[in-house]
């Protein structure tokens, strides 16, 4: 079933836009957002016949440490370190929103926080979500990459470290199957940065960073596939004036 889930994930985003969104403020507190939008074209190209067959209406929000407490009896069986893990995540909040009569597909994470670097890894929240409500073990997980941030003042820094080897490989090798698959669909996969900072930059890592007339703010966008190959090509450092 995880096999089957990662495949669908992978075909979904290869057909959607992913937005990772910003707000710092100079003492280091701020918000991030996480969206994941469908995009209906590409995704109707993809699964043909089937597209007018979805018969979908979801439209839930809820709090992560709200989902612990409701299944607190699992909870309560897991080793220290998977409480610590999924803990991180206790602020964290997720809105679904699946509609095939609206035909919107949005998944939106988002995350107060008083330093950046007690920002959860994110993209993980909906599988982590989804071990605590099945009884699933986090270890059966298989992601092969972290993503963090730091702020220390004048430096930014999204850093994406490879944790898996063997799994990046593995990834990998299913994506580049995927993209021949699919190579004759024009579709959107667009993974954009929209970071916002609370004063002027003066330097960023990537020459195809975008910066505002303002120099407060940058936008930096790839391709979601390419960044799936290669994790560690969305790393990123921001200095500020």
């Amino acid at each position: 079933m995880k096999k089957y889930i990662a495949l669908f994930l992978l075909v979904f985003l290869s057909s959607c836009q992913v937005t990772e969104t910003i707000h710092l403020n100079q003492d280091g507190t701020g918000k991030i957002e996480i969206s994941k939008l469908r995009e209906e074209q590409s995704y109707m190209q993809l699964m043909g016949e089937e597209y007018s067959k979805e018969e979908i209406f979801r439209d839930t929000t809820y709090v992560f440490q709200d989902l612990i407490a409701k299944h607190s009896e699992t909870f309560s069986r897991l080793p220290a370190f998977e409480k610590a893990i999924f803990q991180k995540f206790n602020t964290v909040k997720v809105h679904n929103k699946k509609s095939s009569f609206e035909k919107e597909f949005r998944t939106t994470i988002t995350q107060n926080f008083s330093t950046i670097s007690e920002v959860a890894d994110l993209y993980k929240t909906e599988e982590y979500a989804d071990d605590i409500e099945n009884n699933y073990a986090l270890v059966a997980e298989e992601h092969y990459y972290s993503v963090s941030f730091t702020f220390d003042g004048s430096t930014f820094k999204r850093i994406v470290k490879i944790t898996d080897a063997i799994e990046l490989k593995k990834q990998q090798e299913e994506i580049e199957r995927l993209k021949i698959r699919f190579s004759k669909f024009k579709v959107v996969q667009n993974f954009i940065f929209k970071y916002h900072f609370p004063r002027k930059i003066k330097s960023v890592s990537n020459a195809n960073a975008k910066i505002s007339d303002d120099k407060k703010s940058l936008e930096l966008q790839f391709l979601i596939t390419d960044c799936l190959v290669n994790p560690e090509s969305t790393n990123l450092e921001v200095i500020l004036e």
